[in-house]
């Protein structure tokens, strides 16, 4: 009797569309996972390259120096390094082919913009598919749920007398199908909305560092006109 009431024994057991529901709800928490660990681990990093940089940027170093550390490694570099390079390049361009102040500044902030833009695409790659998951998974499961409690009454209503250990079985593997889409989908909904709200942060983080950079630029062009 457990044997036929195990989760693998239920699973057997189970209609071929209902074991297709299964399967493909275990996939989507075996991705979401996946994805969940690697999310992290970006996001991790990117907040403390940020936090690296920014103290390096802060601690008095000569831009033109810093830039150069940076273009030694600039096919590696990411985040507030890269909008910092990608800036501080495009002034430099700029300065050399002798534009007005505005049109140096205008430049190079759109630059960073660009850069800034980039870096959020990259931290927020996979969220959607998060997303996704989580939202469909419940429904798939109520699916395979609907479907099993219906071949259980399709499959009672054949019989002379009816017993609870009869339904049982067909409904129990219906509630699994239940059961399983909301483990795929708390940890996708849990880990996206969390992922969401850091990405949010860091691109408030970079974007006040990319309007002091643009500000400290700023001073320098008016110093070197003056």
């Amino acid at each position: 009797m457990h044997a036929e009431i195990s989760f693998i024994g239920l699973f057997l057991e189970a209609s071929l569309l209902v074991q297709l529901v299964m399967l493909t709800l275990m996939g989507f928490s075996v991705l979401s996972w996946a994805l969940i660990i690697n999310r992290r681990k970006v996001l991790t990093t990117a907040r403390d390259d940020a936090e690296t940089f920014e103290e390096k940027f802060w601690s008095g170093s000569d831009l033109s120096r810093l830039y150069h550390e940076s273009n030694a490694r600039r096919d590696s570099l990411a985040g507030m390094e890269q909008i910092f390079y990608a800036g501080f390049k495009e002034f430099v361009r700029l300065q050399k082919q002798g534009r007005a102040q505005d049109s140096i500044l205008e430049g190079t902030y759109r630059t960073m913009r660009v850069a800034l833009s980039r870096e959020v695409d990259r931290l927020e790659t996979n969220l959607s598919l998060l997303a996704t998951i989580g939202s469909i998974s419940p429904y798939i499961g109520l699916f395979g749920t609907v479907w099993g409690i219906m071949n259980a009454f399709i499959a009672l209503a054949e019989v002379q007398q009816a017993t609870l250990a009869m339904v049982a079985p067909g409904i129990a593997e219906a509630l699994i199908a239940t059961a399983m889409g909301l483990f795929a989908a708390i940890p996708a909904v849990i880990a996206y909305n969390r992922f969401s709200y850091q990405v949010e942060r860091q691109e408030n983080h970079l974007a006040n560092f990319m309007d002091e950079f643009s500000t400290i630029l700023n001073r320098q062009v008016m110093t070197g006109n003056n």
